[in-house]
């Protein structure tokens, strides 16, 4: 699976069946560096059920963007992304979640870029993009909290913190479980922003 690919999986309907009504939701993610995405997507692969495992490792910046206004949010982006820096990235912990456990990442240039997209995205956005941006790599769910408990005792004793960058974002057609990619949106604005 090549970086940032979905596995596509088939549905009894097809997709047009399903989403006939309106456009499908976006969603907008992060672009991590390929040292980084690598490491998290092969702990993803080992710990999420793979039978329910559409996806590759993803930083998710908004769930559900309306699919109707999808020329005015690639616009947006595509203008927005020529003046952003490739800006760095801390993964200092993981966090247990329940059902699984996910990688906390530390880029206040993230949490700021997120800011200004939902001041501008404000009408369009569901009850859980307004929600307070945590970001994170979810590495496993959806699996029993006793096997997820002790899954991610074991790894978080074996942690040490990683470093990366945030190079772009990439904007995908939500599909029901698989997703597939729209756009890919490079950081072109200049050098990076504070190097580690």
């Amino acid at each position: 699976m090549t970086h940032y690919q979905t596995r596509y999986q088939t549905s009894p309907l097809s997709n047009a069946d399903q989403f006939a009504l309106k456009p499908l939701p976006l969603v907008l993610t992060l672009k991590l560096d390929s040292v980084s995405f690598d490491r998290l997507n092969a702990l993803r692969q080992q710990y999420f059920p793979h039978d329910r495992n559409f996806l590759s490792a993803h930083v998710t910046m908004f769930h559900a963007l309306p699919g109707e206004h999808e020329s005015d949010i690639r616009e947006t982006l595509k203008a927005l992304c020529t003046h952003i820096a490739r800006f760095p990235l801390a993964f200092p912990s993981l966090r247990f979640l329940g059902k699984g456990f996910a990688a906390e990442l530390e880029a206040p240039e993230l949490i700021h870029l997120h800011q200004r997209l939902s001041t501008g995205w404000h009408s369009w956005l569901t009850p859980q993009d307004r929600q307070k941006y945590k970001p994170h790599v979810t590495i496993q769910n959806k699996v029993a909290p006793e096997v997820a408990r002790a899954e991610y005792e074991q790894e978080a004793i074996a942690w040490e913190p990683m470093y990366g960058y945030g190079e772009g974002l990439l904007l995908w057609s939500y599909r029901g479980g698989p997703w597939e990619r729209v756009e890919a949106f490079e950081f072109r604005g200049g050098r990076v922003l504070s190097e580690r």
